[in-house]
């Protein structure tokens, strides 16, 4: 390896320029960067050369790739690498955040350059730039925060299709601006707000466009956790030199410059004199569709046709929310409660049409369902379980369990192919003779009893007795805990399925028919993530179900690390999104709605954040192999 060179004054702004197509160094500030570039030394690497030992003394050095390509190794793992940094990316974040040794290998996988940053020079950076150091300290988050921006600007006028958004942005304006000079204390400021019932100040001397504004979101982060006095001038705290829209701007700008910039409010000025100010709340309340309309007319719908309409309704409004770049998690939370609540009334509605038997019963959502993790195109998965039943009040039960089913697919939730349902009756059974199924899987422990824990397992009380489904919750915990060989066997089906990151380019994909240059979001990208919450979760005793809260519930029972188990969950939701995203492209084009994505049709942005998403999913397994000795 040759000696590290200075960049020389006249590459400065080219190493600048460079840096800037890659987070973070697109979002820092100009000074900052120049801060940079003149402490960066440039060092080349052949193909094959070490660049960094694992073990050793604390790091004095960051790593940035210039150009070329950089793998990285376990120690035990020798010839393994586990992962694969291009240009841009920087390592070992961890080591230097933790003051510690670093705890992989890193080779040179072809010829490369990298920047090189002293471990004094990075801690002074992060200190300097707030930018810099949220992304180093939650790196795929604020990977995934910058893609959702990206997101709001591409699908926010795709979809409204009527001229609502060309309005003036103007005609948005509820009231005049609350405004205040420089030097007002906060205290004097925050109580105008309180006063006027706003949720933002402009700051203006008088003369010309604001100045700065402050939003109670502002103040939350930098004034009451900040824990700056109230005597305090509001200039000291407000964002200078905010962004502005002439008052004729057309709403979309409004918009786009709300998703482009991050931000929430925008102040109008005509003839450079501020008129108002326009929040992400008055752009988005033109829209039609509501949450609470969905579920009041849910409620109110007596006709099981008008049920598919509704359904619509909640397809439609999904869109929706994802344009306006609401979080994965968000997303298919709601999307899930908003099903439940179709399925419940279908349940309600069959339950008035003919009469039941005097029996306990409940209906279990499973699988993504039951983890309320459902996403644009799913399909049915769900079981009943009774307390006891004859033989016709059984028949009676399976024949209402087939008329839900059908209904629910007349509603879009197509019949589950490998009939997985409560119509089917291998799966309409009694409280004992669910107990046997549950034990027997256990027992076997072979690959299609793994298959059937890996769907059935996720189950989650519906509608009904749903003590039921708690009971039986309760006793599949208390069976598995003690039976770690189960446990191993669903560790060693969970690792045959590696997150597919390539070492000659950043991912596998098929090689041939129609599926070439593809991979599965689903099968390749979340479930990894969903079986090992479900392991962890079960060996835990944990009763949830959603593989966030999963996560996050065992990491409280062993005593995990925070910042693990959210960057494990941030992974895990880009990955939804990103379901997401393709399946509403699929539906506006008229195209089958599938999983299978090519990555090279990504922006360089969402790749990047994929092949990191991909990265975490192989440290969770790996977590996994180490607390199961596999």
């Amino acid at each position: 390896m040759a000696s590290p060179l200075p960049i020389a004054s006249s590459l400065l702004h080219a190493t600048i320029e460079s840096l800037r197509a890659h987070a973070p160094f697109s979002s820092m500030a100009e000074t900052d960067m120049a801060w940079l570039a003149e402490r960066l030394s440039v060092a080349y690497f052949p193909q094959e050369a070490t660049l960094l030992e694992a073990g050793g003394q604390p790091l004095d050095t960051l790593f940035i790739v210039k150009q070329g390509m950089v793998e990285g190794e376990a120690p035990e793992q020798a010839g393994g690498r586990l992962l694969q940094l291009s240009s841009g990316e920087m390592f070992p974040l961890g080591a230097l955040l933790a003051g510690r040794a670093a705890a992989n290998r890193y080779i040179a996988a072809a010829d490369t350059f990298c920047y090189r940053l002293s471990a004094a020079d990075f801690q002074t950076l992060l200190g300097r730039s707030r930018a810099f150091s949220d992304f180093c300290t939650r790196r795929i988050a604020s990977l995934l925060e910058q893609s959702q921006r990206a997101v709001q600007s591409d699908y926010a006028l795709a979809q409204d299709d009527e001229t609502r958004f060309s309005r003036p942005v103007r005609s948005l304006i509820r009231q005049s601006p609350l405004m205040v000079k420089p030097d007002t204390p906060l205290a004097e400021a925050l109580t105008a707000m309180d006063e006027a019932r706003v949720g933002s100040i402009l700051v203006s001397d008088g003369e010309a466009a604001p100045l700065g504004i402050l939003t109670l979101k502002d103040v939350l982060k930098r004034v009451t956790l900040a824990g700056i006095p109230l005597s305090t001038p509001i200039s000291t705290v407000m964002t200078a030199d905010p962004a502005t829209l002439e008052g004729a701007a057309p709403v979309s700008d409004a918009l786009l410059l709300m998703a482009r910039r991050g931000i929430h409010h925008v102040p109008l000025v005509e003839g450079g004199w501020p008129i108002g100010v326009i929040s992400e709340k008055d752009v988005f309340t033109l829209r039609r569709l509501s949450m609470q309309g969905i579920t009041g007319a849910t409620a109110r719908a007596n006709d099981p046709a008008s049920l598919p309409a509704l359904a619509q309704d909640i397809g439609a409004l999904a869109h929706n929310l994802l344009a306006q770049g609401m979080h994965a998690e968000n997303l298919t939370a709601i999307l899930s409660s908003l099903n439940d609540r179709l399925t419940r009334r279908v349940i309600e509605l069959e339950c008035h049409a003919a009469p039941l038997p005097d029996v306990q019963w409940c209906w279990l959502a499973l699988g993504s369902e039951g983890r309320m993790e459902q996403t644009l195109a799913t399909d049915q998965d769900n079981a009943l379980i009774y307390q006891s039943a004859t033989a016709d009040e059984r028949a009676t039960l399976l024949a209402f369990a087939r008329r839900v089913n059908q209904r629910l697919a007349e509603c879009g939730f197509p019949l589950c192919k490998g009939g997985i349902m409560a119509g089917n009756p291998k799966w309409c059974l009694s409280v004992e003779e669910w107990r046997a199924t549950f034990a027997n899987w256990i027992h076997r422990s072979d690959a299609p009893a793994l298959l059937h824990a890996s769907i059935f397992f996720d189950f989650r009380p519906l509608y009904g007795a749903n003590g039921l489904g708690d009971e039986l919750r309760e006793w599949l915990n208390g069976s598995i805990k003690d039976n770690r060989l189960f446990l191993k066997r669903m560790v060693e089906n969970a690792l045959a399925n590696r997150p597919p990151l390539g070492l000659v380019r950043d991912f596998v994909v098929a090689s041939g028919g129609a599926q070439a240059h593809t991979l599965d979001l689903k099968i390749n990208g979340i479930t990894p993530f969903v079986d090992a919450a479900r392991i962890f979760a079960l060996y835990a005793g944990v009763s949830e179900t959603g593989t966030a809260a999963r996560l996050r519930a065992a990491a409280r029972a062993w005593k995990m690390a925070p910042d693990e188990i959210e960057a494990w969950v941030a992974a895990f939701h880009f990955i939804q999104l990103l379901r997401l995203r393709h399946q509403h492209l699929a539906q506006t084009r008229g195209e089958a709605v599938g999983n299978r994505i090519d990555p090279e049709q990504l922006n360089a942005l969402d790749r990047r954040i994929l092949k990191e998403a991909f990265r975490q999913a192989r440290k969770l397994q790996a977590v996994m192999g180490r607390y199961f000795e596999y």
